[in-house]
């Protein structure tokens, strides 16, 4: 006796053969006549011969090359104009590596070909009741497959091959220029691959995410009614966001393969754009404040009036008492910009300071990084280095920025570090 989904199957597509057919104006003799040409089209002793016959026109593939390009295919006339690709039937084993692919999620196997012939398709995928695919009992030669195909008219082996002739492996491998072609490295050689997709997994993952969006059970039903209309709930739900929906095969998605068929040939995509990173005003130094945080440009002002002061003539009408305090008034702005950028970069500190990554030199850690508090209270050396790095990068800042600037000698060097010495509890 068949399995039941056998007969719903030639049930539903004898109905649809007389549903096209049968008009209301005609006489029930006719209408009879049809119904014993259906119940004949139908029946296992004509229908199996001609679906093994049929089979050969189609093939079974994880991974379609119409998805890639839609004029590629296993016909003759694919042969004839050179955009034959071999179906190919990947059967990867499962592996706890963290990858979305073949065989790490369940997923249907799918088939290209001839549209025409995509009842076939559907028959030796019918799944019986122990929940084995037809497909598989024939593979085995199970009772249930030895009964089916036991007919008068034509063998059961001729039948059989007929029918597998979809499951068949190609080991002839052919691909086409139609399908973009990338180089692989592979140890000191490169490989050429054609880019396939797996259409079990794309249409898996429609399904999941269909799952969710239109969930069965009622009370996720009622969570996402509370949402639309704006109750409140203590239970969420779950939801993905910018789901965008890509189209194959156009108006005839059968012509694409078995899957995109029952899919309409509509697939989910989910979003896949960069992180929004957010945008860093104070980038913290990852190997010097002095090249990194500050510019000799941002004390060009201060700089230049120093450099007005120290070209000063002798017998200038300024007071000797005004420059010196006009130099060291200058000589402090530049000391509180450099302080305001410190206070900028211990804001940021704790979320852009990497230990691991940063090469600063250690006084520098202790100047401006979280963590070295008691070493910036407690110790002087690292000061006393500081402000002797501060001294120098004043000098070589107006030298290289000033035009005509003056040499500074051993003294005038020893006075800039002295100023900056005694600001030095400002800076820690």
């Amino acid at each position: 006796m068949p399995d039941p989904e056998i007969k719903a199957f030639f049930a539903q597509r004898k109905e649809k053969w007389l549903k096209s057919r049968v008009k209301s104006n005609m006489l029930d003799l006719e209408k009879n006549y049809l119904e014993e040409v259906a119940d004949q089209i139908f029946s296992l002793e004509d229908w199996l011969p001609r679906a093994a016959k049929r089979a050969c026109s189609r093939a079974f593939t994880t991974h379609p090359s119409k998805f890639s390009h839609p004029s590629t295919g296993i016909g003759k006339k694919n042969r004839k104009n050179f955009t034959y690709v071999t179906p190919v039937i990947c059967e990867a084993d499962r592996q706890p590596d963290g990858y979305l692919r073949t065989g790490n999620a369940s997923s249907k196997r799918d088939s290209v070909g001839n549209a025409a012939e995509l009842d076939v398709d559907d028959f030796l995928n019918l799944q019986m009741q122990d929940g084995k695919s037809l497909l598989m009992h024939i593979q085995q030669d199970s009772q249930l497959a030895q009964e089916l195909l036991s007919i008068q008219s034509v063998s059961y082996e001729t039948l059989k091959k007929g029918l597998l002739a979809m499951a068949d492996s190609n080991s002839e491998m052919v691909t086409s220029s139609k399908i973009k072609q990338v180089y692989f490295p592979v140890n000191d050689d490169y490989h050429q691959f054609s880019v396939l997709s797996n259409s079990g997994l794309i249409y898996e993952l429609r399904d999941r995410i269909d799952e969710l969006r239109f969930p069965k059970e009622q009370e996720q039903k009622q969570l996402r009614e509370f949402k639309r209309t704006n109750v409140f709930s203590e239970r969420g739900f779950t939801e993905i966001y910018d789901i965008a929906t890509i189209g194959y095969g156009g108006t005839k998605p059968q012509n694409i393969s078995a899957l995109n068929k029952h899919n309409g040939g509509k697939a989910h995509l989910l979003l896949s754009m960069p992180p929004a990173l957010e945008q860093r005003e104070v980038h913290f130094p990852k190997h010097d404040f002095f090249k990194e945080s500050i510019r000799f440009y941002d004390i060009r002002e201060s700089l230049e009036k120093l450099h007005r002061i120290f070209t000063s003539e002798k017998d200038s009408v300024i007071p000797r008492r005004n420059l010196e305090i006009g130099r060291d008034h200058h000589l402090e702005e530049i000391l509180d910009l450099i302080i305001l950028r410190v206070v900028a970069l211990r804001q940021v500190a704790t979320a852009q300071y990497r230990e691991e990554t940063n090469q600063l030199e250690q006084y520098q850690k202790i100047w401006l990084c979280p963590g070295f508090e008691t070493q910036r209270e407690q110790e002087d050396e690292w000061l006393k280095q500081l402000c002797k790095t501060i001294t120098n990068w004043i000098t070589t800042a107006y030298s290289k920025t000033i035009k005509k600037s003056i040499t500074f000698g051993q003294a005038e060097k020893a006075y800039i570090q002295q100023v900056i010495e005694t600001h030095g509890e400002a800076l820690r």
